[in-house]
């Protein structure tokens, strides 16, 4: 089967659906999408995307996924991570993020910058006390690791990983994605 370029051709539906996860979810990891779009393996949404999105994500320098500028043109979606208020540094944290439902509740309730980190299920069990919500411990690991990934959220490594904010609170403007 040969390659067929699509400049210039208008993407279908499934394919600015998934555009637009790309770019409310970045940065983000295949099993990330692999689980959003039901695929079967890492190397399935590498392959959608080479065949269908090429021109409209790019790997940074850690390897996530991030979409370009003329993909969130095209989806009108808001981006998962907005660039820092001063936009000098790369590695500054995010000024404006989405997060899902439960990824909010989380950074709302992991432990703060000054405080002592806590394990996953320290989070799990806030959460689970805070809010009327019991999430998996998986669910609130994955959290966790996205929350990490965006940069506003640091692990720190005792007898088991250890999470806390990075960032101050307020300083991080948050809306979610309500299902």
């Amino acid at each position: 089967m040969g390659w067929l370029v699509t400049v210039g051709m208008s993407l279908t539906d499934e394919e600015l659906a998934r555009l637009a996860d790309i770019v409310e979810l970045q940065p983000t990891k295949n099993g990330e999408l692999q689980d959003r779009w039901a695929l079967d393996s890492g190397s399935e949404v590498h392959q959608y995307l080479e065949g269908h999105l090429k021109e409209y994500y790019y790997r940074d320098d850690d390897s996530l996924i991030r979409s370009t500028p003329e993909a969130v043109e095209l989806t009108d979606v808001e981006p998962g991570v907005a660039p820092s208020a001063d936009g000098e540094s790369d590695d500054a944290p995010p000024s404006s993020v989405r997060l899902s439902p439960l990824e909010a509740k989380v950074f709302e309730t992991v432990a703060g910058p000054e405080a002592r980190s806590e394990s996953v299920v320290s989070v799990l069990n806030a959460v689970r006390d805070e809010y009327d919500t019991d999430p998996d411990v998986e669910e609130v690991r994955q959290a966790l690791q996205r929350l990490k990934r965006i940069g506003i959220v640091e692990v720190i490594y005792r007898a088991v990983p250890t999470f806390r904010v990075c960032v101050d609170r307020d300083a991080v403007s948050v809306s979610t994605n309500e299902a």
